[in-house]
């Protein structure tokens, strides 16, 4: 593997604790509601949307597939980003620290089903990579004035693999 490889890595509340929030139902629900047959998982995400409000809209991406040749990345410095998959299919997560308002090295996590993710503010991340059709996602960000996105194309690709 070449120093611009990048294997992928399952998704975890712990190793993408950097970065933002596993939303999924571990563990027992907070508390049961609808006479006892709806498990509520309460408050998972840090949802942050600065000046702005937040916004629930629809996505729907092309599937990718493995190996993934990562050639840019973003991030939302107004607000965070929830991508919550309409399909009980894994999906590509690739993130990056900053280091001095570029991402640094990359990371890439693949989401087991049922899981998604929320993005802090300002967090690295490629764009959105559904691995299977349909590729429809919910997205829970900010809606407002201004830019609220930068991108980065990275002078050498990276590729990721399973």
């Amino acid at each position: 593997m070449s120093r611009f490889d990048i294997r992928c890595q399952p998704l975890t509340a712990q190793e993408f604790a950097p970065f933002g929030d596993v939303l999924d139902c571990a563990g027992e629900p907070d508390k049961l509601i609808n006479a006892g047959l709806c498990g509520r998982f309460h408050d998972r995400a840090q949802m942050d949307f600065g000046d702005g409000r937040a916004g629930i809209s629809l996505f729907q991406a092309q599937p990718r597939s493995l190996p993934y040749t990562l050639d840019l990345m973003e991030r939302h410095p107004d607000g965070s980003q929830a991508f919550i998959p309409m399909s009980q299919h894994a999906f590509l997560v690739t993130v990056a620290l900053d280091e001095g308002g570029r991402p640094g090295t990359p990371l890439a996590f693949l989401t087991a089903p049922g899981q998604a993710i929320n993005l802090h503010r300002g967090t690295w991340h490629g764009v959105l990579t559904p691995l299977h059709s349909p590729g429809l996602f919910a997205v829970v960000d900010r809606i407002g004035g201004g830019a609220n996105l930068e991108e980065f194309v990275l002078a050498t690709p990276f590729i990721v693999t399973s």
